[in-house]
């Protein structure tokens, strides 16, 4: 097996700056902590080869840099999951000059698990004892100079969302690193076992490799860690390895000693400097968690707060992205034409057409979502989320998702683009991926104006229920294909849900303000460069070679496509080049329409012109299709982005595109039979 060199941060080399590692279990205000130390000076991205998240930043104090990295949470340091690997193969690798540790004053029994793990390693560890208002609000007293006196390490009391403390926590990080005395209280496993965790540190005694220390690995072998005992298996000779599995076979009960010293260990710290509320007092959250976490209640109070996120979209976003649409880019447009009046038209339609309404598709995206990730952030720095989560997790189990998974799903009605990025709340990959193929399915805004604009045109005063009919039909797909992907690519496997449901607190305006930006803008430099790249390939197409569009090489692709048109009675080519433009932007589907039949007047002329071309039949085909078909190109370049891959954002297309042209074909064919 390889190991790893030390990859010692910038504090191993520089004496000026130091590496701190920031780690903590889930709901911690870890995060909040980070955005108060390093606020737009972070960077986020990936961890090397993997889907997680990686935050780094920069903190800039008396001439000293400390170089903050943000781990995964993590419950534990037995990695069961992605992102307690990620932070335990950072500790133990890169080895930082010190860590930070976040726990949670109101429940600190459960916080000094995790870091009883960490005094295992050979890690110097600050503890910052964050919600200390939140406990007191329960009831709890937390004496920090008795916690720090019982751990023998230091120990900041802070409120991060009021950046309490938290200069206090940087000074101790600084004065550890620096090389004060660390002789740390550290759990010892129970006497029953202590001779076998002797025995095999002997045992594996010159044959692990840096930076694994010997020690440690001694202490996850007895705890039966699946990936230290692969380690071992490879390291040691075959004698040895041999003597190794004996013992832990015959001595597999010896993880329950493991993990009684820890608990033993934390009764003892937390019976020295915690004084908990008398039995039976009920908190603010018990309270307020009765009505949010109740079978019926709950569910109203998840419509209420999602249908404010609905009205908000209507009523602050839609205005704002049609100015932005209209006024800031008609000006634009306007500029560009007065600045090129001179030009060759070629280039004055490239920089109207093409750049900027290329560079406004990306635009009138953005009110949509820094709303959505303003009420995002808001509902998961407030802890109601995880109540959401918990009431929607029955229902989504039908498709082998649990509950985490409904918000973005739910989103997805405003734009199915911010549904994709909401994937990031979902901890699980499997559930994750899953969630991000389905997103496309939800019937967006878009798709349902073009909808309410053919509709009324085609079927008359059986407009609203075929409208209906149709947000149905789209939903019921969408739990037929979460159904099959689950059952054939992941066999039926159901994502065990095991959430922590944090205490209710005020949300803090600088750690949404950053959530709202960070996300915005990576969708806006990631995304908006494929959208603009994508605007002006259509253009092109659209234009050339200079015949206008009917002799353009867009309907000359249109043309080679009616045989597979007329299969969802769709003879004329430019209901199918409609079809294939609205994978720029939905919307598209009208102004294709609008350019190709030559009518300009969108006010029921080119609805009835299109209708007229159309059989019944063929109309309903047409709009089961519009609102089945592949995702917008933003939204193909966010899954692209989520991913890191190209090859479910194909996956997405090709999933779509059979779905939409079976149902579209079915419906027409079955339409025909009936003589519709």
């Amino acid at each position: 097996m390889t190991h790893c060199h030390d990859a010692r941060g910038p504090g191993a080399h520089d004496p000026a700056a130091l590496t701190v590692a920031l780690i903590g279990q889930p709901n911690v205000g870890k995060s909040t902590v980070f955005n108060m130390l390093t606020g737009l000076n972070q960077h986020v991205g990936n961890w090397p080869g993997k889907t997680v998240e990686q935050r780094t930043g920069v903190y800039r104090r008396k001439g000293l840099t400390l170089n903050l990295v943000d781990l995964p949470g993590a419950y534990s340091l037995t990695a069961n999951s992605e992102e307690e690997r990620i932070a335990r193969d950072y500790l133990i690798r890169s080895r930082p000059d010190v860590a930070i540790i976040v726990v949670n004053a109101a429940a600190l029994e459960r916080n000094l698990y995790l870091v009883a793990e960490l005094l295992a390693l050979p890690l110097r560890l600050v503890v910052a004892l964050n919600m200390t208002d939140v406990a007191e609000q329960q009831g709890i007293q937390v004496e920090a100079h008795v916690l720090a006196a019982a751990l023998a390490a230091p120990v900041v009391p802070i409120v991060a969302t009021r950046n309490q403390g938290v200069q206090e926590l940087v000074d101790q990080a600084v004065r550890l690193a620096g090389g004060a005395d660390w002789k740390p209280s550290r759990p010892a496993i129970r006497p029953e076992h202590e001779p076998q965790l002797t025995a095999l540190r002997e045992l594996i005694a010159g044959h692990i490799s840096h930076p694994y220390p010997a020690d440690w690995v001694a202490l996850k072998l007895l705890e039966g860690d699946r990936e230290i005992i692969e380690l071992a298996r490879q390291a040691l000779p075959a004698d040895a390895w041999q003597r190794v599995q004996a013992l832990l076979v015959k001595h597999e009960d010896a993880y329950l000693d493991i993990a009684g010293g820890r608990y033993e260990w934390i009764g003892r710290m937390v019976r020295a400097a915690v004084a908990r509320p008398k039995a039976g007092a009920i908190t603010f959250t018990d309270r307020l968690d009765r009505v949010a976490t109740h079978p019926v209640a709950g569910l109203a109070v998840l419509l209420a707060m999602f249908g404010l996120v609905f009205w908000l979209t209507y009523t602050v976003a839609t205005p704002a992205a049609g100015w932005l649409s209209e006024q800031a880019l008609g000006w634009l447009t306007g500029l560009a034409q007065a600045i090129l009046a001179g030009a060759p038209v070629w280039l004055n339609s490239l920089a109207a057409d093409g750049l900027i309404n290329g560079v406004g598709t990306v635009f009138t995206f953005l009110p949509i979502l820094i709303v959505f990730f303003t009420m995002l952030g808001i509902l998961e720095d407030m802890g109601y989320l995880a109540r959401a989560a918990y009431v929607m997790d029955r229902f989504m189990h039908l498709m082998g998702l649990h509950g985490r998974s409904f918000l973005p799903l739910f989103l997805g009605f405003g734009c199915n683009v911010p549904a994709v990025m909401g994937s990031r709340i979902i901890e699980e990959r499997r559930a994750r991926l899953l969630t991000i193929l389905l997103a496309p399915l939800v019937p967006c805004t878009a798709r349902l104006a073009v909808i309410a604009f053919l509709a009324p045109a085609f079927f008359g005063g059986y407009a609203t229920l075929v409208s209906w009919g149709l947000v149905t039909v789209n939903l019921f797909v969408l739990a037929l294909a979460g159904i099959a992907i689950n059952k054939l690519a992941y066999r039926g496997e159901h994502t065990a849900f095991i959430m922590e449901l944090p205490l209710y607190h005020i949300p803090n305006p600088r750690t949404v303000a950053l959530y709202v930006w960070h996300n915005t803008v990576g969708f806006v430099v990631k995304a908006g460069t494929l959208i603009l790249i994508a605007s002006m390939a259509v253009w092109a197409l659209s234009t050339l070679p200079g015949r206008g569009v009917e002799e353009s090489v867009l309907a000359a692709f249109g043309r080679w496509l009616e045989p597979a048109g007329r299969l969802l009675g769709l003879s004329d080519w430019r209901m199918i080049v409609a079809l294939l433009t609205s994978f720029f932007a939905k919307e598209n589907t009208i102004a294709t329409l609008g350019v190709l039949y030559g009518s300009s007047d969108v006010t029921g002329a080119l609805a009835g012109q299109v209708a007229a071309a159309l059989t019944p039949a063929a109309r309903l085909a047409f709009l089961v299709v519009v609102m089945l078909f592949i995702p917008c190109l933003a939204t193909t370049a966010t899954i692209r982005q989520e991913t890191r891959s190209w090859r479910w954002a194909l996956a997405s297309i090709g999933l779509l595109l059979v779905l939409s042209l079976a149902a579209g074909i079915g419906v027409y064919q079955v339409g025909r039979l009936v003589g519709w």
